[in-house]
């Protein structure tokens, strides 16, 4: 039997058909599908061929602004109109690397703005936000929508995890995606980002696209596409949107592991750290503060200590001991250079999936993860080294990982005897 049991007015099979054959879905048609669908109406199976319909032939724009809705019209809509301060939020597609929001967050609430940072967790070679925060001590990502608001008007920012009623299509979407092969769909990955983003009530977004080796979009066209496509989205949905495409052929920072992302987050905070991630921080700072309306320089919160202050109060209302010593690996290992010269090239998804398969990432969402495991580089392009140098360290707390980890980093630094050009950051800005 094809027809659902949520309205015999559409068969399932149907829609399925006409967009297999690049038809188009009417609105009503959308809404049927996904309430359905949330509903148990629809079978895996068929919203599976849907989905690989929708990979193959795409969504127009105005079937991708109703199957948004549709996705946020799936559950509750967070009111965060009681706030005297601007609320603005940022969303990373996902690197290596990448704890720029750790850093991110309490700065722009320092400089005035109101963060309602809704997060995730890591899946294969990325990390997640809430997996790194949660290395600290009495940490918790589950917070009631009133201590949401009560921390958003007393500390100015919150990071923690999506509550069940918001965006629930994306939900179960999401993890049919996950296993049917259609993840990289970009009217899917935008109406899965921006349904949950619109959802939770800020009023203005900052994307950090991420592009190359490490990064789930490799190509600078489509990169450059999904970031056209999401910030479309928001701005139909009044959300003041513009994103920033950021290079990801190298690895963020110098650590990719839960711990050890948090102990060079705190370091940044505290106006020191590497380089690049306090380029990448302030480069999204620096939107985010433009389109809440804020004229604030977050370099100086940085170094004035105003952004360390917040980041503490915010981990201390999420039950937090900012001052607690963080978990660390019972094994170390390092892997030497194999000659002299200047590091041309470091490949950030071969060092993502070391970390991973040291404990840090998770194949499947309700996997565990180690807060201790992780990598730290040790040299970066254009660094010098000698043959015999310790470039890397894996930590783990289960030896027998180490071997596949290994393997993972075989070729993923390369030493030759000229520097490497120098390459931006920020590639593209898009609004």
């Amino acid at each position: 039997m094809n027809r659902t049991s949520a309205s015999p007015g559409f068969d399932v099979v149907d829609l399925i058909r006409r967009k297999r054959d690049a038809g188009v879905l009417g609105g009503e048609e959308i809404d049927w599908l996904i309430e359905a669908y949330v509903a148990d109406g629809i079978a895996d199976e068929q919203m599976s061929a849907m989905l690989m319909a929708i990979f193959w032939q795409g969504l127009s724009s105005g079937e991708l602004a109703r199957w948004t809705e549709a996705m946020i019209a799936s559950g509750e809509e967070v009111d965060l109109s009681s706030l005297s301060r601007p609320t603005v939020d940022k969303h990373s597609t996902g690197g290596v690397g990448d704890k720029i929001s750790l850093v991110l967050a309490p700065l722009v609430a320092a400089c005035g703005a109101a963060v309602p940072q809704l997060s995730g967790r890591g899946l294969g070679h990325t990390g997640g936000t809430l997996d790194k925060l949660e290395a600290i001590p009495g940490w918790r990502s589950s917070l009631e929508p009133d201590a949401i608001l009560r921390q958003l008007d007393e500390v100015g920012c919150v990071i923690c995890a999506a509550g069940a009623d918001l965006a629930p299509a994306d939900r179960k979407l999401y993890a049919l995606r996950d296993v049917t092969g259609t993840v990289e769909s970009i009217p899917l990955i935008s109406a899965s980002i921006m349904s949950k983003k619109i959802a939770e009530g800020t009023a203005s977004l900052v994307l950090d696209v991420k592009v190359g080796d490490g990064a789930f979009m490799t190509d600078t066209q489509r990169a450059a596409e999904l970031a056209r496509t999401m910030v479309a989205l928001g701005r139909a949905h009044q959300v003041k949107t513009v994103a920033l495409l950021t290079a990801m052929d190298t690895p963020l920072g110098r650590t990719a592991g839960n711990a050890l992302e948090v102990i060079e987050a705190v370091e940044v905070l505290s106006g020191g750290g590497p380089d690049d991630v306090v380029e990448v921080t302030l480069a999204l700072a620096r939107e985010m503060l433009s389109l809440a309306g804020i004229d604030a320089d977050p370099a100086l919160a940085l170094a004035d200590g105003a952004a360390l202050a917040t980041w503490r109060a915010m981990v201390v209302a999420q039950g937090g001991d900012p001052d607690a010593a963080l978990a660390r690996a019972s094994h170390i290992e390092t892997v030497r250079a194999e000659r002299s010269g200047v590091v041309t090239r470091l490949a950030a998804r071969p060092v993502g999936v070391a970390a991973w398969r040291l404990g840090a990432g998770r194949t499947r969402k309700e996997d565990p993860v180690s807060a201790a495991a992780g990598v730290v580089w040790l040299a970066r392009p254009g660094d010098e080294v000698r043959a015999g140098d310790p470039v890397f360290e894996l930590h783990t707390d289960d030896p027998d990982r180490m071997d596949r980890a290994r393997e993972a980093l075989a070729g993923a630094m390369e030493i030759g005897d000229e520097p490497p050009p120098s390459a931006p950051l920020v590639l593209d800005r898009v609004d």
